[in-house]
């Protein structure tokens, strides 16, 4: 997809764990308990709660809205590309705020997601779903849909499966930032945007200090929706320095 994939290690396939002949009857207890833990977290999780009030498919939809609000990086007329959009919920916020529906008597602007796992059909979005981003046939397809072939806004919510790996499943996701960067690259229009999910840890600043070579401006957030308990960080890096052509 870019030259910036040739310093990086051997491509990213999300991997599961096997499942084992037997179960330990210690780590079936545990199993038991963590999914307990989990129901109760959403249960009292604020955010599980308004996007089920205000029609979003899933809590991460107010990640977005918060970081948006504090940035400035949709509005309408936008042409949008939603990275790992499954199930939807960045999708539904980005409709709205680039009025893809064309719903305002303000400019129209266009959404794409893409995702590797199927995405519920969305008005006013266009979902290329089966689409592995480390695919050099991912950016002609995303581009094909793209009015002039060039984006405003690139946006990453993705992670990679885990592995129960902590360094492997480092390494995936910083693979997974460095391309969706290079499609950036190859698409955003200068003066675009740029917002990506990472894990904090030592690898971020190598990741940040690239960024910043081709951004005017690179912050480090994480919203008030992200979990406290969570690594995920996000940059949100404006004004793109390159040289796309501007259509």
């Amino acid at each position: 997809m870019h030259s910036l994939l040739a310093f990086l290690p051997g491509s990213f396939f999300p991997t599961r764990c096997a499942r084992l002949p037997w179960t330990c009857p210690g780590r079936a207890s545990s199993g038991k308990a963590a999914k307990r833990r989990w129901f109760a977290r959403q249960i009292s999780d604020p955010f599980v709660r308004q996007a089920k009030e205000e029609g979003y498919r899933c809590r991460s939809a107010f990640k977005l809205l918060q970081m948006d609000s504090q940035f400035g990086l949709l509005r309408p007329g936008l042409r949008v590309v939603d990275c790992g959009a499954a199930p939807g919920s960045w999708s539904q916020v980005v409709v709205q705020r680039v009025n893809a529906l064309g719903v305002q008597a303000r400019p129209q602007g266009v959404v794409i997601g893409l995702d590797l796992s199927p995405i519920d059909a969305l008005p006013g979005a266009i979902f290329l779903d089966h689409c592995d981003i480390h695919n050099a046939e991912t950016q002609k397809r995303v581009q094909h849909f793209l009015p002039g072939n060039i984006a405003d806004v690139i946006l990453s919510d993705m992670a990679p499966n885990a592995s129960g790996i902590r360094q492997l499943d480092q390494s995936n996701m910083m693979l997974l930032c460095y391309t969706v960067l290079a499609l950036a690259e190859s698409t955003l229009q200068p003066g675009g945007s740029f917002l990506c999910k990472l894990w904090n840890g030592a690898d971020a600043g190598t990741l940040r200090r690239h960024v910043e070579t081709l951004f005017k401006d690179v912050r480090q957030v994480k919203p008030l929706a992200s979990r406290s308990e969570s690594a995920e960080i996000y940059f949100v890096a404006r004004e793109y320095c390159g040289q796309n052509k501007v259509i």
